[in-house]
């Protein structure tokens, strides 16, 4: 017995061992971790390229206030399926940039669609991009030869970070919490002079989403390496002629000031329709991306939940039905106007495209994602100009530690919700309405003045189909 006592013993202490072991960092196996690795490239234009965003520009960039960024994390779960995670300093990246690094991603590393997320972080002082908003800017075939240099160069610049960061894989632990951070305003409902008056009055009014979700990607010995961030709010504290990543770049640059060899990225969320108000000056950009960057610290540096070494990816490209085209009566109307106007442009153009008998597309391909890192960090992706309403509705269907991004994998519009659309349908009630449900589509140059009323319907079937898949398997 004596002897027998002492064997149970050791087995005992044996045990124990192990187990202190499985939960101290330098412990952990190396296949019961994640592996992950970031990268970076400078994507600043070395030429002054026509800035998007904003229509009345009427002259290309002539300098930077800092360098714009493409990042990359790669994510490897125990049996090795990997997401790519992609934030750039962009106002939106258009539909044939995210096919051809899809396809190339494919190609190289077997990824598919389902597994690459690419951001934008929505700066209205960035480059236009190869097919994207040329309605607005008058741009000549030179320029037009300029945009589409670059967007080949980023494409490469992309595909060239994601290799970098899978070479580099290691192994790594995932954390995920929340921080909070309150300058969105909702830009329907309040006019901007008066924000500050009603600020301090607490009486904002309108849907907003001031969460800050964070992901903190350790290495095996616990020292932090990468965080992801998120905030639902327009880019566009300012309006300038100079490259920024405006309160986003701020912010990631703070980040990585304050957390010496980290890599910081951000991503838009659902922030259509809200504004950093006040505006229009750099120390707002920088004072906006302070709070942004200490929001996301304080919730790095406090307790954080460990995601289990576990992701399931699933996309949907959804087929998204257009409202009416315009007529011919309104094109020819339109491309009467003045020749400096971005919507006779739009008009122009339509209007060539109808007498030359090719039809109007009627719908778009929009995408739709789903992620689930460990047993309970969802992640859902959402193309296009995102209103806060998406965010707010999916946090109450699928739980409020959802994340929700919006100009993901191919901003081509705005995504206005269904309250959106209606309240954008002349006549108006209010002053504030009508740009995101009902005339920014000629912004993008689509066909059509709006969605269909089916688009949110679709977006939310999608999401909750995939949800399903990654939850429960079906």
């Amino acid at each position: 017995m004596h002897y027998l006592t002492q064997f149970r013993t050791g087995i005992l202490l044996l045990l124990i061992s192990c187990v202190h072991l499985s939960h101290s960092p330098q412990g952990f196996a190396d296949e019961a971790l994640w592996k992950a690795a970031s990268a970076t490239a400078v994507i600043t234009p070395q030429e002054n390229l026509w800035m998007a965003g904003y229509g009345g520009r009427k002259a290309p960039a002539d300098g930077k206030i800092h360098d714009l960024w493409l990042k990359v994390l790669v994510i490897e779960a125990r049996d090795g399926h990997r997401g790519v995670i992609v934030t750039t300093d962009t106002l939106g990246i258009p539909q044939s940039i995210y096919n051809n690094v899809c396809m190339a991603l494919k190609k190289k590393f077997d990824l598919d669609r389902s597994q690459i997320m690419l951001n934008a972080s929505h700066t209205h002082c960035g480059p236009v991009l190869r097919g994207a908003l040329h309605d607005i800017y008058p741009l000549n075939e030179e320029r037009i030869a300029q945009i589409n240099k670059y967007s080949d160069e980023l494409e490469q610049k992309l595909v060239n970070a994601v290799t970098t960061a899978i070479k580099n894989l290691e192994p790594a632990s995932l954390w995920t919490g929340q921080g909070h951070t309150s300058f969105a305003v909702n830009r329907r409902n309040n006019m901007e002079p008066d924000v500050p008056k009603l600020r301090k009055a607490g009486q904002l009014k309108g849907p907003s989403d001031h969460s800050v979700p964070v992901l903190a990607v350790k290495d095996k010995n616990g020292k932090l390496k990468t965080v992801v961030f998120g905030y639902a709010c327009h880019n566009t504290t300012l309006g300038i002629q100079q490259w920024c990543g405006d309160y986003a770049g701020f912010a990631q640059y703070d980040l990585e000031a304050m957390f010496p060899g980290v890599t910081a990225m951000f991503y838009m969320g659902c922030g259509a329709d809200q504004n950093p108000l006040p505006r229009r000056t750099v120390e707002l950009a920088q004072s906006y991306g302070s709070r942004l960057a200490h929001s996301v610290a304080d919730t790095v540096r406090l307790p954080m939940v460990e995601l289990d070494p576990e992701l399931k990816t699933e996309i949907e490209i959804v087929d998204i039905k257009l409202g009416d085209a315009p007529s011919k009566e309104e094109l020819e109307k339109l491309a009467a106007g003045n020749p400096d106007n971005y919507r006779t442009r739009w008009g122009t153009r339509l209007l060539k495209q109808l007498n030359s008998g090719k039809p109007f597309r009627t719908s778009y391909p929009f995408p739709v994602q789903v992620w689930l890192m460990g047993k309970r960090q969802l992640w859902i992706t959402i193309g296009g100009e995102v209103v806060v309403d998406y965010a707010l509705g999916m946090k109450k269907m699928f739980g409020d530690s959802t994340w929700i991004a919006g100009y993901c994998n191919d901003v081509m519009a705005y995504t206005p919700s269904l309250r959106v659309l209606e309240e954008d349908i002349p006549p108006r009630k209010s002053s504030r309405w009508g740009y995101e449900g009902n005339t920014s589509m000629a912004v993008y140059g689509l066909p059509a003045n709006r969605w269909s009323d089916e688009i949110e319907d679709k977006i939310v079937e999608s999401a909750k189909r995939q949800v399903e898949k990654v939850r429960n398997g079906k």
